[in-house]
């Protein structure tokens, strides 16, 4: 071996071998996309196996509540075809930035920073009609060109199933933390989150745990718990397919509410039972190792920075 196609490491830097003009654009690429989100300590990925169990809900407030424990966060919604985080935190209608960088996020508060399609739509009505290259490559400017800083956590709300959106994303970070996997406890709900189990396992992407949303009802008169979705069936559904459980989240009216009104649930109900419930689902994240990871594909050439 020459020594000019050495790494500073000792091991050969990809940037040195013979490639084609592709796999140098490709590996330009990526090279970017990590020094960009150099910065970010953990990103963490909010997946669901089917639409309607409040992933987007859970997403966001994960996000608030980090940013309340004085950590700063970024929050990515690449739900392209029905993107609501803007409404959820009060910022529709909000333009994008830019400097000579690259884009800015938008600033919910000083902790916590957003970007969304929802802020690229010139109406909250029109409707995007892509195929996979362009999600993809609107996922990639996300990541590669939105300046993020520092971040200690970067959590990503993607659409439910298991389609383009979240694979582009995996494929892109290639270091995530790993997924948060929501679900409600029927039956139904249950089927479809097996599969972002097994998808997540399939892409080598570490699973932190799963929560079971819309767990039972508290009566505000009565105080009785009404299992209007049934209960339990997460923590058992995890159980079997031997993953962390993180935690249950109540039916509660309220999150509905501040979500129309666009706050964040656990700014405003910091005391509730719910908002207790959500500071055990984020424990584990706060337990996270702040070591910096990059892709052992890359990280030579990151090294080397040549």
């Amino acid at each position: 071996m020459s020594k000019e196609n050495e790494c500073k490491s000792g091991e050969v830097c990809p940037s040195k071998k013979t490639l084609s003009r592709e796999e140098i654009e490709d590996l330009k690429e990526r090279l970017a996309l990590q020094d960009n989100l150099s910065g970010v300590k953990h990103k963490i990925i909010v997946l669901s196996g089917k639409g309607g169990v409040g992933k987007s809900t859970i997403a966001t407030n994960i996000a608030a509540a980090l940013s309340m424990k004085g950590k700063k966060a970024g929050l990515i919604d690449i739900d392209i075809h029905g993107p609501s985080i803007p409404k959820m935190l009060g910022l529709e209608g909000r333009p994008l930035r830019g400097s000579e960088e690259g884009m800015l996020p938008i600033d919910y508060s000083d902790n916590l920073k957003v970007i969304s399609i929802g802020f690229i739509l010139r109406t909250q009505n029109d409707a995007v009609i892509w195929r996979a290259p362009l999600k993809h490559s609107l996922i990639r400017q996300f990541l590669r060109d939105v300046r993020w800083g520092e971040l200690d956590y970067l959590v990503i709300d993607s659409p439910p199933g298991t389609g383009d959106e979240p694979l582009s994303v995996i494929q892109l970070l290639e270091d995530a933390d790993g997924a948060i996997v929501v679900t409600t406890p029927q039956d139904v709900a249950l089927a479809d989150v097996r599969k972002a189990i097994t998808f997540c396992r399939q892409v080598n992407l570490p699973i932190i745990g799963v929560i079971e949303n819309m767990s039972g009802f508290v009566c505000p008169y009565c105080g009785k718990t009404v299992d209007i979705f049934k209960s339990g069936g997460g923590q058992k559904m995890a159980l079997e397919m031997g993953v962390p459980f993180l935690g249950k989240i109540p039916i509660e009216p309220k999150i509905v509410e501040t979500g129309d009104s666009g706050k964040p649930y656990l700014q405003y109900y910091h005391d509730s039972e719910t908002s207790k419930a959500f500071d055990l689902v984020i424990t584990p994240l706060l337990a996270l190792s702040d070591e910096r990871k990059y892709s052992e594909n890359v990280k030579t050439c990151m090294r080397c920075k040549e």
